[in-house]
């Protein structure tokens, strides 16, 4: 059945299980941040839907792959096209491609580039099966919705098959200025590519400046539109801060592309409820008794290197050597989860923390006190949320990030409305949550003034910070954001 939305994302829209029996059973997701959930609520506003998405096969041409099934589940019923895709096409196209050429030069890490193992034409292949499978969903007209820098082709390739339909694209990591992206030589392919679309949207203003300015660099684009970005009354904001937004270009054939601005959420009724839950009340007064009158501070990320992992770490290690009234009251719990143990780059930044957090607790650990808790491994997201309430600071200090959930998880948990942010100016969260104590994370004095900042701050001033960072992250929350790319998508429907 033709479908009115097709969203396109790398990710099937459920869990995959076998059951007892052998069977395949396909359950519903239950990530916390709640983006694929959000996305699949959107089908409930069409007549139906469909979702693009690849599945990892042995043999992409046996009979037996179910290319094509129907899902009903508490978002109602829709498709979901599956493109089979073999160990070594995953491998090319996502592994290598995506993570080692394409998210350096997006985060700014333009010296871990890696150009040699990179097999364009497969990234072009996988990217046209992808236009290919959105092409046979779409009705006429209907709304595309893709998503992120691995599908970067998609939209030239779905412009050439289906020249009706309307093409909203979403970028959810930072995108660089054009000094940084047009180190890629593909550069003039991807942006041609995105210049197809009717919208294009990212998480905040400078992203979507940067944009312009690489089209700019290769293409003859005009700002057409432009809008003010309303500004925090906070003196010193975020590095990524932007006074004005374009919101639309014009290319030299006269087509119209729309940009936009806004930042992905969380589901904040999801981690409220939670955080009142009788399961992390209790996990709750369990760590709280652990902590005594001590100070918990807490840092959770995955390995990489745009985490800021080992600045953070050796950041702390200056605060214990600076400060030894707090050795026996402070502790450091680092969670570092391993996103990919096979990659290179990981392994290095994995071993690196290691060796850091050992010299820590060699050097100041006691038989009564250690300072740091060294994570690697995933924690369940009920015990997680448990461990926020009780953190009296939460620190996120990434070199970059797009967006971080992490530390809008932290205050939507802080329903007692207490707690410290300390927050890298270089996460895109930033730009939102201005009531955290910045940080650069490339400067020592900056990060210890911040840690100083936070553990010195009285609580009537705490709670005034926490309150208006709640407020945000309630406003803008997951629904605000797909309630706000829809309707980027179907504003773009109906001027044409």
């Amino acid at each position: 059945m033709p479908s009115d939305l097709v969203i396109v994302y790398h990710r099937q829209p459920y869990e995959e299980v076998e059951g007892e029996g052998g069977e395949i059973l396909y359950k519903e997701n239950k990530s916390p941040n709640g983006i694929v959930p959000t996305l699949k609520a959107l089908f409930g506003r069409v007549e139906h839907g469909a979702w693009v998405a690849w599945k990892e096969a042995e043999d992409p041409a046996t009979p037996d792959f179910e290319r094509v099934i129907e899902i009903e589940d508490s978002f109602g019923k829709y498709t979901v096209s599956r493109l089979p895709l073999t160990r070594e096409q995953v491998s090319s196209f996502y592994h290598v491609t995506s993570k080692e050429a394409f998210w350096p030069i997006l985060h700014a890490f333009k010296e871990r580039y890696n150009y040699d193992p990179v097999d364009w034409p497969t990234f072009r292949e996988v990217n046209w099966a992808f236009a290919e499978a959105a092409a046979r969903e779409a009705d006429k007209g209907a709304l595309v919705w893709i998503h992120d820098y691995n599908l970067w082709l998609v939209p030239g390739y779905l412009r050439q098959l289906r020249p009706d339909v309307k093409i909203s694209f979403f970028h959810h990591t930072p995108f660089p200025a054009a000094d940084m992206f047009n180190v890629l030589p593909w550069r003039e392919e991807i942006v041609r590519s995105l210049l197809e679309c009717d919208v294009v949207g990212f998480h905040i203003p400078r992203y979507v400046a940067n944009f312009v300015q690489v089209a700019r660099s290769m293409f003859d684009v005009r700002v057409t539109e432009r809008k003010p970005v309303k500004t925090s009354d906070v003196p010193l904001g975020s590095a990524l801060d932007e006074r004005s937004q374009p919101t639309e270009i014009v290319l030299d054939d006269g087509r119209k592309v729309a940009l936009a601005a806004s930042p992905v959420g969380i589901d904040v009724d999801f981690i409220e409820r939670n955080a009142r839950s009788e399961e992390t009340v209790r996990a709750l007064t369990g760590i709280e008794a652990d902590k005594g009158d001590g100070t918990l501070l807490l840092s959770v990320g995955r390995t990489d290197y745009t985490k800021g992992g080992p600045e953070q770490l050796l950041a702390y290690e200056r605060l214990l050597k600076r400060r030894k009234d707090l050795h026996g009251k402070i502790r450091l719990m680092h969670v570092s989860v391993v996103a990919n143990r096979s990659m290179t780059a990981y392994a290095e930044v994995q071993a690196n923390l290691e060796q850091i957090a050992g010299r820590i607790n060699g050097t100041y650990g006691t038989l009564e006190w250690q300072p740091l808790a060294f994570i690697s491994q995933p924690i369940p997201f009920a015990e997680l949320v448990a461990y926020y309430r009780a953190a009296d600071i939460a620190w996120i200090t990434p070199l970059a990030d797009g967006m971080n959930l992490v530390c809008k998880e932290y205050v939507a948990s802080r329903v007692d409305g207490d707690g410290v942010l300390v927050l890298s100016e270089f996460a895109g969260a930033a730009v939102q949550l201005t009531a955290a104590v910045m940080t650069n994370p490339f400067s020592h004095r900056s990060m210890d003034t911040a840690l100083d900042q936070a553990l010195a701050m009285q609580e009537a001033e705490r709670r005034d910070r926490m309150a208006a960072m709640r407020e945000s992250v309630r406003s803008e929350d997951i629904r605000a954001w797909g309630d706000a790319q829809l309707a980027f998508g179907q504003r773009a429907a109906q001027a044409a």
